[in-house]
């Protein structure tokens, strides 16, 4: 078990992925202004930047996990324009507000949203010639079951894209990002999300989250054959790559 498998948004015995759903159901409202602000509206050139990977491929069947509010969903359908998008999630009330953007952005034809449990998911083997991840992973209760899940669900072939948060390795940015983490980020969220708990969770799941090179082991034991990593804006966002 990874370190960060242990950590749940709320005290008690629930299930972690039942705690998480919930906690992303009352965060929702208010996820995407405190996702920008906290990130400065960096994380939208990540996402592109992850969203390009894929380009020479152009996959035109794509599966987004743990979609949450669809911005990542509505991107790649822009920049790829697949024949079909589905968004995975386990919680609806981030789906919601998603199904709403993707109406407004004339995209409901393209992207169509899913509760899915990640470590259970419903679709065939090889259905998708490509999964995208934002932000999401490091939340799943067990990380090694649900990226092979992920690769159970590709095509031979197929390619995975993510980003995910990550900590600074070098001096001064990981002093700094850990001062900000541990003070801005869950102050701010806990005034703006009104969920005490949330960000002071999502905090400690980024610093206990595995990155890097231990990442390029989990993905070759979950069952991908190439696998890449390259380090964001000083390493507070880390992006990855892989190949079935």
């Amino acid at each position: 078990m990874y370190e960060q498998e242990k950590i749940k948004p709320y005290d008690g015995n629930g299930e972690k992925s039942k705690l998480v759903a919930g906690m992303f159901d009352n965060i929702a409202p208010t996820y995407d202004t405190l996702n920008h602000r906290l990130s400065w509206n960096i994380d939208k050139g990540w996402r592109k930047k992850a969203i390009r990977q894929l380009l020479p491929y152009r996959p035109q069947t794509l599966l987004d996990i743990a979609t949450g509010t669809g911005d990542f969903a509505i991107l790649a359908a822009r920049m790829l324009t697949p024949k079909s998008l589905i968004g995975a999630d386990i919680s609806e009330g981030m789906m919601d507000i998603g199904r709403q953007k993707v109406k407004r952005e004339g995209l409901d034809k393209v992207i169509t949203f899913k509760k899915e449990d990640c470590l259970n998911l419903s679709f065939e083997d090889e259905t998708f010639d490509a999964v995208t991840a934002a932000f999401g992973i490091r939340n799943f209760q067990d990380l090694d079951q649900g990226l092979r899940e992920i690769c159970r669900v590709l095509k031979n072939g197929g390619h995975l894209s993510i980003v995910e948060l990550t900590t600074p390795v070098s001096f001064p940015m990981k002093q700094l990002f850990r001062i900000y983490s541990h003070t801005v980020l869950p102050i701010y969220g806990k005034l703006i999300s009104k969920d005490n708990s949330a960000y002071s969770y999502l905090t400690s799941t980024i610093e206990a989250f595995p990155q890097g090179e231990q990442m390029m082991e989990i993905f070759r034991k979950a069952g991908f054959r190439e696998a890449s990593f390259r380090r964001l804006t000083f390493g507070i966002c880390t992006m990855y790559f892989a190949e079935k």
